[in-house]
C-alpha cells in the first residue's frame, strides 16, 4: 500500500473514531500532497499520476521539520499547550515516513555515495547529496547530514 492510500485509510478510520486532531492532521498531509499535484500538473509533469512516492516523502519530512520547529519556538515563547498539539502532530506524521537511520547508519551510507559518485573534494557535494536523497528520502534529516559530508570530503581531500 502506498504512502497515499495509507494516510487516506487512516484518516477514514480516525473520522469512525472520532479522532478530532488526527483527522485535522491527516487532512493537513492530503492537503499539501494535493498542492503538490497541483504544482506537478502546472508544470505540465506526471500529469496523469501526481506526485510520487518519494515527493510524498519530501512533503512529510517538510512538514515534520516545520512542527519541530514550530514546537521549540512555542515553548521558548512559553505556551506550552500550543507546543505539545505540534508535537502530537509530528507524532501522527512520523507513524508514515520509514524507519530513521542511525548515526552509524548515516555515516555509512555518507561513504557509500561518496565512493558511488567518485567525490574527492568538497566541489562533489552537491552529487554526494543528491545520491543520498534519492536513496534515503524521509529516512535522515538531510540539514544534518550535510555538514557530515563536507566533513567526510574534508577529510578524504586533506
Amino acid at each position: 500500500m502506498d504512502l497515499r492510500s495509507r494516510v487516506n485509510a487512516a484518516l477514514k478510520q480516525a473520522m469512525k473514531d472520532k479522532d478530532s486532531e488526527r483527522v485535522s492532521t491527516l487532512r493537513l498531509i492530503n492537503a499539501a500532497i494535493k498542492d503538490k499535484d497541483i504544482a506537478a500538473r502546472g508544470a505540465g509533469a506526471e500529469e496523469a499520476t501526481g506526485c510520487e512516492e518519494g515527493d510524498v516523502l519530501a512533503i512529510l519530512g517538510k512538514m515534520t521539520k516545520q512542527r519541530q520547529e514550530s514546537a521549540r519556538a512555542y515553548e521558548e515563547g512559553g505556551r506550552l499547550d500550543l507546543a505539545e498539539r505540534e508535537t502530537r502532530e509530528v507524532e501522527i506524521i512520523a507513524e508514515f515516513l520509514p524507519k530513521q537511520l542511525d548515526e552509524d547508519e548515516v555515516a555509512k551510507a555518507i561513504q557509500t555515495a561518496i565512493t558511488a559518485t567518485g567525490a574527492g573534494s568538497i566541489r562533489d557535494m552537491g552529487k554526494v547529496m543528491g545520491e543520498l536523497k534519492s536513496r534515503y528520502t524521509g529516512r535522515m534529516d538531510f540539514g544534518k547530514v550535510g555538514p557530515m559530508v563536507k566533513d567526510h570530503l574534508c577529510a578524504s581531500a586533506g
